[in-house]
């Protein structure tokens, strides 16, 4: 199995640690050609507007969001999360998602980067808790018919979904891969597994 990180900024290191003790060979991801054979892409957190800019220079937009808006096998964190989706609230003007995920979501919905936190999370979906970072954490404000909401965090006496998933896409609004919690790597891992070549 290869899974491709996006490697143009963010925390690259930490998910490439976390697919190497899954047992999978890492592509990081910074020019076309690395795009090649992967099974699996993951969309790291980072800054989503600089993404958005490197994706337009590097020329990696187009495959990258051929390949997120057929559904296939991708997990995006935090910023990698604000990438997947379809619709977000506050971008730049000149600040396009790849699109996939039937969400709306709110860039640095929780404030800026003195406002990050850490929180535990139920996840019954995944058996147990995850001990969330959540940094500059985006906030999913909208989530469409065909998404399933797998964990969410009480926030002023309501539920806010924070991971989700449509089919072979899982977006994440905190930071597994610091917490060392693997287990949506390996939901990751186990759509591409099941998914045609």
């Amino acid at each position: 199995m290869r899974v491709g990180i996006l490697a143009l900024q963010g925390d690259v290191r930490e998910h490439a640690a976390a697919v190497r003790r899954a047992g999978a060979e890492v592509a990081e991801i910074r020019t076309i050609d690395g795009f090649d054979d992967i099974d699996a892409l993951i969309l790291p957190g980072g800054e989503s507007t600089t993404m958005c800019l490197l994706l337009d220079k590097t020329g990696l937009r187009s495959p990258v969001e051929a390949w997120t808006r057929a559904g296939r096998p991708t997990l995006g964190t935090c910023a990698g999360l604000v990438l997947l989706a379809d619709r977000v609230e506050d971008g730049r003007v000149d600040q396009s998602p790849l699109g996939g995920l039937d969400i709306a979501v709110r860039r640095n919905g929780h404030g800026r980067q003195r406002h990050s936190f850490e929180a535990r999370v139920p996840c019954p979906a995944l058996s147990g808790d995850f001990d969330a970072v959540f940094i500059r954490a985006p906030r999913i404000v909208e989530v469409g018919a065909g998404v399933t909401v797998l964990a969410s965090l009480e926030s002023e006496g309501d539920l806010e979904p924070v991971v989700v998933q449509q089919g072979a896409l899982i977006g994440c609004a905190f930071h597994p891969e610091l917490a060392e919690d693997d287990r949506l790597l390996q939901l990751l891992l186990d759509r591409a597994e099941g998914a045609p070549s």
